[in-house]
């Protein structure tokens, strides 16, 4: 009986080439695109699932809460945290820290071989971590043995990636690489390690792992005032026993506060809460935009599931559409194989083996176009897919699965709808095209473009806010600003040099250093409060230590008072600038800030004090999805992290290598590096941007397949009425009025669409757009243009089936009548 159906149900799909066509090539659209959008939310969600100790690995956040009710999550803790933890709880196995060199975004790597040529680069994502570590979390060694590998401060461990550009195919165990900056302090490490890279399933984005005793951070925690408090640098992780309910375990953190860090607390004036988040959830955990690695957030991925199920629904939809709207050519044949004695369940299975039929050519189709898609879906998402992931069980099973809902979706309706046909209506004619049928239909194409539209209107304001981010005033000059970073002390060191060779060209007008510039990470804050206050009204500001020429480099506008120049050498650390937030802040009138005080503890019984000599207006140090908080600025003893040179020239292809000259002449042992500060700060953008991207491209393809199935309804009412067609050109009827008659129904479903569209769209939209501290608003010309697209899209669509028909001879229509 089966084999039967498949037969029957071929004959059928032979018989109407076009509606079959255009079904098979709408749902394997549809799948297509879900099976793209699944394969990157698997990716997504399984972040550290690889994990040997997955279920009992948690990170131990915290909450700061300053004595006005201001919170902020911090993904880090004090250095002492992770011991005190493990001694004070039986509950936890193994504990270890993980520091992120937060003062370089890149660390120079050198090799030197007897006989060989020396290689040297900058490699990113070197991590510092204790020696327990890999007792902690899962990585696959190749080279080395991974419980051991870090027990000696100079050890490294490397992924396969690194090693390989180091030594080539040469096994790297026990080699020596000599490693730069703060990260090693231009020492030599002895390599006990490599690592088969997962990282693109890890929060822990790894390139090298080094010793958390070696570099600049080594030489911190050998210092011996480090408290409970403060410097909140560390990820520190836990490793539970199987089985701990992590609950309760949480449940006793507020009496390790009390015990640990309560003198600590009371000195700083403010309260800290500890929580436990899991490992395995951490890339999820949107509350913090970054821990370790960027996180992600469960609403986008919300969405792109959203959008997944609408396309592959609109593409159903077309499936449905098409099958009830040729049910009048069925009926005969329903009728007939009733008056023959089938019943109503033979007659569902074979209109269902029909619909599977069609699905599973879709699912073949739909597989092809994921191999050849993937890699350009790869460059839209920003992930790196592999066509591997296709063939693994759970995603096969996946796919297969999707076929079957898929099939069972688009075939259910017409099935039920076509089995249900009284025989005795069908032979006396009463059935053509029933009102639920029609009703339906209409209902289904008004779904198809509330979707459509509401996409259309989403791209506009996703569009719009990203154009909105590109060109609002950050308050300083971003063009034209080249960034070196300082990442050695040789660099270091040579930066006075540096800067007056390199202005010593024409093209180039300022030169100064900093610490941190717009739009990276700067970590830096401390806690101060008014004079006649106590610390527990203190509150928290971002500090920066600059040359005294930086404002003037970065064109900071001065809103009172002055800046840090040269002309007054008496300045020292203790005086600094501010922005005009941090006026608001403390309630200081902007006419009374100049010589303004603000207290901070140096220590348990010292107070220090910090003069106010002059209020930048308020910049964007943080990119647009963050309130402007406060900011201050200090003067530095040319310890900085990064040049930033002002270049008067559009035409900075002449000015580099003058700046590469001068570098290599001042430290020839390092390569020359450099950024644009305008591509640094839109780097933050980056999450938008694809998300723009992946909205974009799947609005088109949800229009493509809602047009199919416009183009299938429109040939199929203009086939239906032909005869009238006819009819009317013989009574005078013009093309245009008979084309107008064919459009009209159809374009007022888009008109309801519309309607219906525009609250959800504005309602949606609206909640995305809270997720910026300056967003655009939602205008009303976005839903006019909105619906001005889709009605001509569908006017084009219906158009071309509407003119074929109102052309057509009506002798050839009406000779059978």
């Amino acid at each position: 009986m089966f084999k039967n159906y498949l037969k029957i149900a071929w004959r059928n799909l032979l018989s109407s080439k076009l509606f079959s066509a255009i079904n098979v090539f709408g749902l394997s659209v549809g799948m297509t695109c879900c099976m793209l959008l699944l394969l990157y939310i698997l990716s997504e969600t399984s972040f550290d699932k690889h994990q040997e100790h997955a279920d009992d690995l948690y990170l131990l956040r915290s909450e700061n809460i300053q004595s006005n009710g201001e919170k902020m999550d911090n993904p880090r803790a004090p250095a002492p945290y992770a011991q005190a933890v493990k001694a004070e709880f039986p509950e936890v196995v193994q504990v270890t820290r993980l520091w992120q060199n937060f003062l370089e975004n890149k660390t120079l790597l050198k090799t030197s071989q007897p006989g060989k040529q020396e290689r040297s680069f900058y490699e990113t994502k070197g991590i510092h971590v204790d020696s327990t570590f890999f007792d902690v979390f899962t990585y696959k060694f190749i080279e080395g043995d991974a419980q051991t590998s870090l027990n000696d401060p100079h050890s490294v461990v490397l992924s396969e990636e690194v090693a390989h550009k180091l030594f080539g195919d040469e096994p790297a165990l026990n080699k020596t690489i000599r490693i730069g900056g703060r990260s090693g302090n231009n020492e030599n490490f002895k390599v006990t390690g490599v690592y088969h890279n997962e990282a693109a399933r890890s929060h822990i984005d790894a390139n090298y792992f080094v010793s958390i005793h070696s570099g600049w951070v080594g030489d911190y925690l050998r210092q011996s005032d480090i408290d409970f408090t403060n410097n909140n640098m560390f990820y520190t992780y836990l490793r539970l026993k199987p089985g701990t309910n992590a609950e309760k375990f949480s449940a006793k953190l507020p009496s390790f506060i009390e015990k640990y860090a309560r003198k600590d607390l009371k000195i700083a004036g403010f309260e800290k809460k500890l929580f436990l988040l899991p490992v395995k959830d951490i890339h999820l955990f949107s509350l913090i935009d970054r821990i370790v690695g960027p996180t992600t957030s469960t609403t986008y991925l919300y969405v792109l599931a959203s959008i997944a199920l609408f396309t592959l629904l609109i593409a159903c939809i077309n499936f449905m559409n098409l099958a009830t709207a040729r049910s009048a050519k069925r009926a005969a044949e329903v009728g007939i194989r009733k008056v023959m004695g089938a019943g109503r369940g033979g007659l569902v299975g074979q209109f269902l083996a029909e619909s599977m039929v069609l699905t599973f050519l879709a699912l073949i189709l739909a597989i092809v176009s994921v191999a050849i898609l993937l890699p350009f879906f790869n460059q839209l998402s920003d992930k790196s897919l592999n066509i591997s992931e296709l063939f693994k069980p759970e995603i096969a099973v996946a796919f297969i699965a999707l076929a079957l809902v898929t099939g069972l979706l688009s075939g259910s309706y017409p099935a039920f709808y076509l089995s249900v046909f009284n025989p005795l209506d069908v032979i006396k004619g009463k059935f053509v095209n029933s009102v639920s049928a029609t009703t339906l239909r209409r209902g289904l194409v008004v779904f198809q473009f509330v979707i459509s539209i509401g996409l259309v209107v989403a791209t506009m304001v996703i569009q719009g806010q990203i154009k909105f981010m590109k060109d609002q005033p950050l308050g300083f000059a971003k063009d034209q600003q080249i960034v070196i970073p300082l990442r050695s002390a040789e660099a270091r060191k040579a930066y006075t040099a540096l800067r007056n060779e390199i202005l010593q060209n024409s093209q180039i007008s300022a030169a100064s250093g900093t610490s941190y510039y717009p739009g990276i990470l700067n970590p830096s804050d401390m806690s101060v409060f008014l004079p006649g206050q106590s610390v527990n009204d203190d509150g928290l500001i971002k500090t920066n230590g600059v040359a005294a020429d930086f404002m003037k480099t970065m064109d900071f506008k001065l809103a009172a008072g002055r800046m840090f120049s040269a002309d007054f050498p008496a300045d020292t650390n203790l005086k600094i600038v501010v922005n005009e937030a941090t006026l608001r802040k403390f309630g200081i009138p902007l006419e009374k800030s100049v010589g303004q005080k603000l207290n901070f503890n140096m220590n348990e019984s010292t107070i220090g004090s910090l003069e106010i000599i002059g209020v930048v207006k308020d910049f964007h140090f943080e990119d647009l999805h963050k309130v402007i908080q406060p900011y201050a600025f200090f003067l530095n003893a040319d310890n900085f992290n990064y040049m930033v040179t002002h270049v008067n020239t559009k035409d900075v292809g002449n000015v580099l290598p003058f700046m590469e000259a001068k570098w290599k002449e001042l430290v020839p042992d390092e390569p020359f590096s450099y950024s644009f500060l305008n591509d640094d700060f839109q780097s933050n953008y980056s999450a938008d941007a694809r998300t723009s991207r992946i909205v974009n491209s799947f609005t088109i393809i949800s229009i493509l397949i809602s047009c199919l199935g416009l183009f299938g309804l429109a040939a199929f009412a203009a086939q239906q009425r032909i005869k009238e067609i006819g009819v009317r050109k013989v009574l005078g009827a013009s093309v245009t009025s008979i084309v107008a008659l064919l459009s009209g129904d159809f374009m007022k479903l888009v008109i309801i669409s519309l309607v219906i569209a525009t609250p959800l769209t504005w309602y949606v939209m609206s909640k995305w757009l809270q997720d910026f501290a300056y967003s655009i608003s939602i205008e009303w010309w976005m839903f006019a243009i909105a619906g001005v697209l889709a009605i001509a899209i569908a006017l084009l669509t219906v158009s071309s089936q509407a003119i074929k028909a109102a052309l057509t001879n009506p002798v050839k229509s009406l000779k059978s009548e």
